[in-house]
């Protein structure tokens, strides 16, 4: 008998949590008894009439405790992100949830669209290369698949869309019959027995695996549009008249987008600006006992919170009405601070798809910013992103940080007793600071 059975056995007499207890030689601790498939208990020092202690594990109990997230204010770059109790346990059941049967996930409409479409892009006859009739085809005419890297290319897509990346992963033989989605995970993996729980011991089936940071190669949205210029204007009112920066969330629908093959386009209808404390250079959300009641009346509206907007505006001239242009390759476009954020609210709206075993995979959610234009005139201008997948792992399992003084930099946590914190690697040759930005093109000026 091994000790993994003794501690099988505890369990099943007491009614425990295997990690919630440990088992001691001695009463004050001082010998503890691990669990090991490869030790028996005559191996371990134990003999027939021997008593052993029971302690439960505050350790591991600790460990289960979600830590608040630390508030900062340290400019536009140090956005403070509220999070309220019921957060922690929504990722909690998001990530920790299963969902074999991938009929029962509920997808969102634009989705089953996209799903009943082809997706093929239709070519005109070429009159210098087809030698057919009109009526007939060759490998110069005919239609190409949604994820074609030479078209792409050609229509400066930088990023394919989400459903053109499904096309191509069900493209296979088996048309896509095994083709499966895995969010990443940077936490350990629960319930692993060979070995005592972390901090005391891990191993490679239950240690999650490092990251490298990639550029992605789809995006879940491909184009934001506003219904009424009216809601950009009356957003930009309280920075006109107080010079304070501003935050909202945008309520909108889900639509196809026709200019990118099996694209998604995000149309706002309305934004809601939460309480909030804000100066010049940073932006506090408060908590809103309101936001059941709006998203109540927008989901009657037919209507969903489809992303955020906030203004990060410094005026250059007064005059002539022209604001500064600081957000650029030389500087950073996000600031950490703002990539976590867009992060986090990506993980408070998964995409729910039928190809993950969780149900989930990534997000629509859109970050708008509204900052100074690059040209020579140094006008308003908008900028929508979407951070990747990797980034919102990284910070649902808070492994990220920002930095306070370089807001284009952010700090990887180091794994500790209470949390472990995988490997974090990048390139480069990206030429990014923050490598997990994932800029969304076709959104350079956003149709008003």
């Amino acid at each position: 008998m091994s000790t993994v059975d003794l501690f099988e056995k505890v369990k099943e007499v007491f009614k425990l949590d295997g990690k919630s207890f440990a088992l001691y030689f001695k009463r004050d601790k001082s010998q503890e008894l691990f669990p090991s498939k490869n030790k028996t208990i005559a191996n371990s020092g134990l003999g027939h009439g021997d008593m052993i202690y029971l302690f439960p594990s505050n350790l591991i109990q600790n460990q289960t405790a979600l830590p608040s997230q630390a508030s900062s204010e340290n400019g536009m770059g140090a956005i403070t992100p509220f999070v309220a109790n019921s957060t922690s346990s929504l990722l909690s059941s998001l990530v920790g949830s299963k969902i074999p049967n991938r009929s029962i996930v509920e997808e969102d409409n634009v989705d089953l669209v996209l799903q009943k479409m082809d997706g093929l892009i239709k070519r005109k006859r070429d009159p210098k290369s087809c030698l057919h009739g009109e009526n007939s085809s060759c490998i110069h005419c005919l239609p190409i698949e949604p994820y074609d890297a030479s078209y792409l290319k050609d229509h400066n897509v930088k990023h394919m869309s989400f459903h053109a990346y499904l096309r191509k992963l069900s493209s296979g033989l088996d048309g896509g019959k095994y083709a499966s989605l895995e969010n990443i995970s940077c936490t350990i993996k629960p319930g692993c027995t060979g070995h005592p729980p972390w901090p005391r011991g891990v191993c490679s089936k239950c240690q999650p695996k490092a990251v490298t940071l990639n550029s992605q190669l789809y995006r879940h949205v491909d184009n934001i549009v506003f219904e009424n210029p009216k809601l950009v204007d009356r957003f930009l009112n309280y920075w006109r008249i107080t010079s304070r920066q501003r935050i909202g969330f945008l309520y909108g629908r889900y639509d196809a987008h026709l200019d990118v093959p099996l694209g998604i386009k995000g149309t706002v209808a309305a934004i809601y600006e939460p309480p909030q404390e804000s100066t010049r250079d940073s932006v506090r959300l408060l908590p809103d006992s309101r936001l059941p009641l709006v998203n109540k009346l927008a989901s009657a509206l037919g209507l969903t919170c489809i992303g955020w907007i906030f203004t990060d505006l410094v005026t250059e001239d007064v005059v002539k009405g022209t604001v500064r242009h600081f957000r650029h390759i030389d500087s950073h476009f996000l600031s950490a601070q703002e990539c976590i954020m867009a992060g986090h609210f990506q993980s408070l709206h998964p995409n729910p798809c039928r190809l993950s075993s969780d149900g989930h995979f990534g997000s629509k959610f859109v970050t708008v910013c509204i900052t100074g234009e690059s040209d020579s005139q140094h006008q308003i201008h908008m900028e929508c992103y979407q951070v990747s997948n990797q980034c919102q792992a990284l910070v649902r399992d808070e492994c990220l940080v920002p930095t306070k003084d370089a807001p284009e930099l952010a700090y990887v946590r180091q794994s500790s007793a209470e949390k472990y914190i995988p490997d974090v690697f990048f390139k480069r040759s990206l030429r990014v600071y923050f490598s997990v930005q994932n800029k969304l093109s076709n959104l350079d000026n956003p149709r008003i």
